[in-house]
């Protein structure tokens, strides 16, 4: 099922997720619906808050970009490692139509419990380490515009709340 995405500054976005204390049926069909939510919407990421869940889940498939990878779901992800700096050009499905360049880590080892609660690690690189930092920061409340200019922050505020008000209103969104 294709869920509703919030839209930034939705107060949840804001929230910090709970851990998932039980890998189960229901945890496994929230997955299903983000990966289609996901895909519905064409991005490479998606963390539970995104769609009103704060739960510490999120879901990632970077083979548009890079092909020798696969989807991943990571539930309750935590950094072990984190290493060098790059810069990418990020955008967000809760922040759609809006890009900033943002420093990450090169190289992100996290360590997660997959579908069936097994405990993984994996050590990400190119798109999926920037995905997979990303992701987490939503687990922790933010949002990747926190990490640009007050006034970069300010302006794609004013256009999220335009495009959050015509699409209550049932209009089509203009910039």
């Amino acid at each position: 099922m294709v869920r509703e995405i919030l839209i930034w500054p939705d107060p949840i976005l804001k929230q910090k997720a709970k851990p998932v204390v039980k890998v189960d049926d229901k945890v496994r069909a929230l997955i299903k619906d983000m990966f289609e939510t996901m895909y519905a919407a064409e991005g490479v990421g998606l963390a539970a808050p995104q769609v009103g869940i704060l739960q510490r889940i999120i879901v990632l498939d970077t083979r548009p970009q890079q092909p020798d990878s696969k989807p991943l779901a990571m539930i309750n992800p935590e950094f072990v490692a984190l290493e060098g700096e790059t810069t990418y050009t990020e955008g967000c499905l809760s922040i759609p139509g809006e890009a900033e360049d943002v420093d990450r880590a090169a190289v992100a080892t996290v360590r997660y419990l997959d579908e069936d609660g097994q405990e993984q690690t994996l050590r990400c690189d190119g798109l999926l380490a920037i995905a997979v930092q990303h992701e987490t920061d939503h687990l922790d409340g933010t949002v990747f515009v926190d990490h640009v200019s007050t006034l970069k922050r300010e302006f794609i505020r004013k256009r999220m709340k335009k495009l959050k008000a015509s699409k209550e209103q049932g209009a089509p969104a203009s910039a």
